[in-house]
């Protein structure tokens, strides 16, 4: 939930907030696809569309898109609750791509998906 703690001068949040919660979500999801430890090495086409507000809840869906050798892109896309319990409205959207690492932080091969 978005708390007025995290808002700019103009009361909106800020993005770099909306940005985290992402990150953590991508994170998440690059995590269980690869079953490992993941770092986060880009963000690309981050699209802010519409402000989050005070009393939002965040809700954030991920995609896993291409998968390289040691890399992942997820797609993402975050939306809005609008003060909890009203309409949803898409909010912004992004690619990160993170990188599967062993415990040293060296990259590592991403096991091909379960069939």
């Amino acid at each position: 939930m978005a708390m007025p703690a995290d808002t700019n001068a103009a009361g909106d949040i800020f993005g770099g907030w909306v940005l985290s919660q992402m990150d953590l979500a991508g994170g998440i999801a690059a995590g269980q696809r690869s079953g490992c430890r993941v770092v986060t090495i880009a963000v690309d086409k981050m699209k802010f569309i519409r402000p989050v507000h005070v009393g939002d809840v965040l809700c954030v869906y991920s995609r896993v898109g291409r998968v390289g050798r040691t890399s992942m892109e997820i797609n993402l896309e975050a939306w809005a609750l609008r003060h909890r319990f009203g309409h949803r409205e898409k909010v912004t959207e992004a690619t990160f791509t993170f990188v599967a690492v062993n415990d040293e932080g060296r990259p590592v091969p991403v096991p091909p998906a379960a069939a």
